[in-house]
């Protein structure tokens, strides 16, 4: 399956529509971010088992959640759960500055690898817990977070700009919303966009 057929049949098919997005989805070569015995189902429609009780989710989820970001080319964006680190390398086609957190360090190890191997050597990857952010690199455009939380963790929600974008999986195991927060000088703007399943976001401001 050539890059056009597969982002044609999984992505634009069900309402991914912004260009930067799907180009970027079209370059970001997905099998480099995935364990060697799966590089078969890279392009698979589905969210593909990396270790430690991890995934790297489906395509379609991450296009959902960066056209959702409405980002444009300068932003600094936040990515929280870098996994596999394919989340990153694609904002790192969309904006200027990508910091990626993850909790584990062999996954942040194996994230830097793949995204060197993949182009994306810019992007810094961090270890600690995604669920209170990085303050001291805040306000950020943009924040991806890539597990779901029972509520949008406060401290990802106060590192937003005026008019920045939270991308989060909300709900429990199973029962979860994809939803966009973006920031308001009255408040914010709450947008549900996808039913979704992830794995827990852990950390002080997580699941637990």
């Amino acid at each position: 399956m050539t890059p056009r057929d597969w982002v044609d049949e999984q992505l634009r098919r069900r309402g991914i529509d912004d260009p930067r997005v799907l180009a970027a989805m079209s370059r970001v070569p997905r099998e480099l971010f995935v364990p060697d015995q799966a590089r078969a189902h890279a392009y698979d429609d589905a969210a593909l088992a990396i270790g430690y009780d991890q995934t790297i989710s489906q395509p379609y989820v991450v296009a959902c959640t960066c056209q959702a970001l409405a980002l444009t080319g300068d932003e600094r964006v936040l990515d929280v759960g870098t996994g596999s680190g394919y989340q990153a390398a694609l904002l790192a086609e969309l904006a200027s500055t990508v910091i990626s957190i993850e909790r584990v360090p062999e996954l942040a190890a194996r994230a830097r690898e793949a995204l060197t191997a993949a182009g994306y050597s810019d992007v810094e990857v961090l270890v600690g817990d995604g669920s209170v952010g990085v303050p001291e690199r805040a306000p950020f455009a943009a924040i991806a977070v890539g597990a779901a939380a029972r509520r949008p963790p406060p401290s990802l929600l106060a590192q937003l700009e005026v008019g920045g974008r939270l991308v989060v999986p909300v709900g429990r195991f199973g029962m979860q919303r994809l939803m966009l927060f973006e920031r308001t000088i009255e408040g914010f703007v709450v947008r549900r966009l996808a039913d979704v399943r992830f794995v827990p976001l852990l950390g002080a401001e997580g699941v637990r």
